[in-house]
């Protein structure tokens, strides 16, 4: 499969791991291993130092529909990082199997499945429709952590060691 190879293609980089505001405390693991699954936590997006990227705030006022789908694209490399550290080889992910996608959103947005599509998006164009077909949700939130305009968390099968 050679996931990094496609991203390197796409001209995409993988961040460093997340910068953690002064004050706040993350006491878990952003990728739990247990058996042949990997539970990654929810993720917001990341600039590629590992910084909160921007823009900030709800989707439909502050944040556009466009900018929300770039923004779960980031979160979606920001996962992919957090993955790679934890199992060494993005290709050690055998499937996509679950992805809950929370979206910011200003009331009366209801356009979630729209921006969570940049999330899938990217993870189909990387894993192919039988490695990167997922379920999905994609919801409204009345907040999310550090006023990003997404958060995403997923559930995937692991191959090989």
């Amino acid at each position: 499969m050679k996931v990094e190879e496609k991203l390197e293609e796409l001209g995409l980089v993988l961040p460093e791991p997340a910068q953690t505001p002064p004050g706040l405390e993350l006491p878990f693991a952003w990728v739990r291993v247990r058996g042949d699954r990997a539970y990654v936590s929810g993720h917001i997006p990341l600039n590629p130092d590992g910084s909160v990227a921007g823009p900030l705030g709800k989707v439909g006022a502050e944040v556009s529909e466009e900018q929300g789908y770039e923004a779960a694209r980031l979160v979606a490399l920001s996962m992919l990082g957090d993955l790679k550290r934890e199992l060494g080889d993005l290709d050690r992910v055998g499937a996509w199997l679950r992805v809950f996608g929370m979206v910011n959103s200003a009331p009366g947005f209801d356009r979630q499945p729209g921006v969570i599509n940049g999330f899938s998006d990217l993870i189909l164009d990387l894993y192919g429709p039988e490695a990167g077909d997922h379920a999905r949700s994609a919801v409204g939130m009345a907040e999310l952590p550090l006023g990003a305009p997404v958060e995403i968390e997923a559930e995937v099968e692991l191959t090989g060691s």
